[in-house]
């Protein structure tokens, strides 16, 4: 009966232009439960469930329905989240941290003028099927079956060669998918699975959109088609920066590397050498400063270098404190300085 009414509100959506309805039948164990309708505007959060894109609530009635309805969406298409759980009231903060096991959650293409029914299915799983006025409304769907065959593909035999071929392959198919589907929001969708960091297909990522044409041509699809919209401009940036890190080949610089190295090796020894070469100068400058002492000069010169006074140098060598005035002055003459601690500065040299 429900289905029934349900194709008459199709045929009567031309009347309701400018208006949405999103309807839905689950089994009635979920009656009382909340069911919320998302936004999701940022295609980076289209994997999970987050607060700020809730727009709307509601209630699973007795007999298992539920329904949104209303004019304030955009008017164009994009991707919408229904989902709810069978948490408690209390689980319910723990479903948004992605730790409740009871929740159900659908993602689909919807605008302000699309009327759409989720039927249960046979075996009582609900939000998994999709009957729309919109024929793209179901797509992301699809590429979750597509997924789905990736994942078995790639569990076949986990071997690098095979990773490889797989990776390759699945690229290909779901871009093309993503391009016959005529809807920019299903290659945004692809392209959001494919260049998530976590997953095995980043690496693969980074080589294809630097030498891959299919980027920048969604870039434009996305601009023709959804100008103004924050995700374009998102995606743009993205892909102008990826596109330059996935270009960076490591292997052309590696010769560079060797190059650097093989400089900074060079370098050091030069300092080495020249720091030898400047102690052997300065010793030889040294030695050439003692050989031009006398043998009574050159025991007034340890003297001063071990920082005895005049009187202790008289002492020590048995001649009188103006003999050792006078040899001083001689010092200051030969060496060409003017005072005790330049003649030591000189010969510790």
């Amino acid at each position: 009966m429900r289905l029934l009414v349900f194709l008459l509100v199709l045929l009567a959506s031309p009347m309701l232009r400018g208006q949405y309805q999103f309807s839905g039948e689950l089994s009635q164990n979920y009656s009382g439960q909340t069911v919320y309708l998302s936004l999701v505007e940022n295609y980076r959060k289209s994997s999970r469930i987050y607060l700020d894109q809730i727009i709307k609530k509601t209630q699973v009635d007795s007999l298992g329905h539920f329904q949104f309805e209303g004019d304030n969406l955009p008017i164009k298409n994009r991707v919408y989240r229904i989902h709810m759980d069978g948490c408690t009231n209390e689980g319910e903060a723990l479903h948004y941290l992605g730790e409740c096991n009871n929740s159900q959650s659908v993602v689909f293409i919807a605008n302000n003028q699309d009327t759409l029914y989720f039927p249960t299915s046979f075996d009582d799983q609900p939000l998994c099927t999709i009957t729309s006025t919109n024929p793209k409304s179901d797509l992301l769907l699809e590429v979750e079956a597509l997924k789905g065959e990736m994942a078995y593909d790639f569990m076949g035999y986990p071997s690098a060669t095979n990773q490889n071929l797989n990776t390759k392959k699945w690229f290909k198919t779901l871009h093309t998918f993503g391009q016959n589907s005529n809807e920019p929001l299903v290659e945004l969708f692809i392209y959001d699975f494919l260049s998530d960091k976590r997953n095995e297909t980043y690496t693969h990522y980074l080589k294809d959109v630097a030498s891959n044409p299919y980027y920048t041509s969604l870039s434009k699809r996305l601009q023709t088609t959804y100008p103004d919209a924050g995700f374009t401009e998102e995606f743009v940036t993205e892909i102008a920066m990826d596109s330059q890190l996935g270009s960076a080949d490591t292997s052309k610089f590696w010769p560079w590397k060797w190059v650097l190295l093989t400089l900074l090796i060079l370098s050091l020894l030069a300092n080495v050498y020249f720091l030898a070469t400047r102690k052997m100068q300065m010793q030889k400058k040294t030695q050439s400063h003692y050989q031009q002492l006398t043998p009574q000069e050159r025991k007034i010169a340890q003297g001063i270098l071990q920082d005895k006074s005049n009187k202790e140098i008289a002492t020590e060598l048995f001649i009188s404190l103006s003999t050792v005035k006078t040899h001083i002055n001689n010092l200051y003459k030969k060496l060409g300085v003017s005072t005790r601690e330049e003649i030591s500065h000189l010969l510790k040299k």
